[in-house]
């Protein structure tokens, strides 16, 4: 079959696996009893289609160098991929190599999942990449995942709106954020910012502990944040709230929110990716000309946040030195700039962090300072949640008790206190 040909026959059986009428004979790679070759099944969570050129060059490309391996590549669909994964693990057919975040693959690292890489690549292997970013597909002192793209948000701010708060630079750590947001509220009504405090959103306010010098749990896994510092991080959010600092829809809207408010005009901040511009451009143009970059805001330990993706190979694979080699290469420092370009993201690898992504250039469009802003933050950025196996039910129990303390319901000293009880009990 031509490649052309064989390229969009997997490609049609990607979206038959979706559907899951392939879940049944979606086994785990192995042997290709037709050519004798290896063959290494290989899913990725929503490329298709916009990256479908770009991959099929890139298995056509390893392949050309392995010519005793076929590569089979699957898409999955985003809100499809944790069930199809973890019915794939419990029934011993999952693919060889998998594309997934390090909050959800830890927690089937926990259950010995995957192969653990710290036998599979040596110590230069691992100094491919970025020392943080690798540290974040560690658990319990064993790596079982290679680090691939990354996105670390950065500060929008709107500078007419800004102007007219009086307001000279955009706020750098919370406390600046919050003398900003009442500075704002009280000369043009507005609110500074939106963030989300929805336990399925996203974990900005949960990172936002960590950043402001308050660690989540203990060596042991209980409760670390029943501390004087982290009653002052529920406090914090606590007044924001109450004073009317933050729109009302905090409580109930995710992040999606966030965005139409800061393109209605209505906030002066928006903690987003680079990529966000595009749609800022599209969706509000006048917004958009008024719209700088500035860093991630961060509390008193200068942490900033990195978002990140990685490929895993599980435990169950029948081809672990195909499969661990194929990983290897799609993460290997070319293909990551070359993805990262492609794709708008940022790499993982060490050598990547230079001036070539670092620097703007003199005539810079928005979204390419934007993206220079970002990856300068990549030196010393950090995937702030841990590795834990119950991370989501943890970002629960906090987001629950806080809107509690926040709506009046509990005090701040019994938010904290339950919280950590119902953690430390679960």
């Amino acid at each position: 079959m031509k490649l052309f040909q064989r390229r969009h026959f997997l490609a049609r059986m990607a979206s038959w696996a979706a559907a899951g009428v392939l879940v049944a004979i979606a086994g785990c790679g192995g042997g290709n009893e037709q050519s004798g070759k290896q063959e290494v099944e290989f899913w990725t969570m929503q490329l298709q289609p916009k990256f479908t050129d770009y991959f099929d060059q890139l298995i056509a490309d390893f392949e050309t160098a392995n010519p005793d391996v076929d590569v089979v590549w699957i898409d999955v669909p985003w809100a499809d991929m944790q069930s199809k994964i973890l019915t794939a693990v419990s029934a011993g057919t999952a693919p060889d190599v998998v594309n997934l975040n390090p909050d959800f693959a830890s927690q089937l690292a926990s259950r010995n999942a995957w192969l653990p890489l710290d036998e599979q690549l040596t110590s230069e292997e691992q100094a491919v990449y970025l020392p943080k970013i690798w540290k974040a597909t560690t658990l319990n002192g064993s790596s079982f995942g290679f680090p691939w793209y990354l996105t670390t948000r950065v500060t929008l701010f709107n500078t007419d709106l800004m102007e007219q708060a009086g307001i000279d630079e955009p706020p750098s750590t919370y406390a600046e954020l919050a003398d900003a947001a009442k500075q704002i509220k009280e000369t043009t009504g507005k609110y500074a910012f939106f963030i989300s405090f929805v336990a399925e959103d996203a974990a900005d306010v949960l990172q936002s502990f960590i950043q402001m010098g308050v660690p989540l749990v203990d060596d042991a896994g209980n409760a670390a944040f029943n501390t004087p510092e982290g009653k002052a991080v529920f406090q914090y959010w606590t007044d924001l709230y109450q004073q009317d600092l933050l729109p009302r829809e905090v409580l109930t809207q995710g992040h999606r929110r966030a965005i139409e408010l800061y393109q209605a005009g209505e906030t002066v901040f928006l903690a987003s990716g680079a990529e966000a511009l595009d749609n800022i451009a599209n969706n509000a143009p006048d917004i958009a000309a008024a719209t700088q970059t500035a860093p991630q805001i961060t509390g008193t330990t200068g942490k900033k946040n990195v978002a990140a993706m990685n490929l895993v190979v599980p435990r169950s694979t029948d081809v672990p030195e195909a499969a661990v080699k194929f990983a290897m290469y799609v993460t290997n420092n070319d293909n990551q700039l070359s993805f990262a370009q492609a794709a708008n993201v940022l790499p993982s690898t060490a050598a990547a962090i230079d001036g070539t992504l670092t620097q703007a250039p003199a005539d810079a469009t928005p979204i390419e300072v934007a993206r220079a802003v970002s990856a300068s933050q990549l030196a010393d950025a950090e995937v702030l949640i841990p590795a834990l196996e119950d991370a989501k039910k943890l970002q629960k129990v906090i987001y629950d008790n806080l809107q509690a303390a926040m709506l009046g319901d509990k005090t701040v000293d019994e938010a904290v206190s339950d919280a950590a009880d119902e953690w430390n009990n679960r």
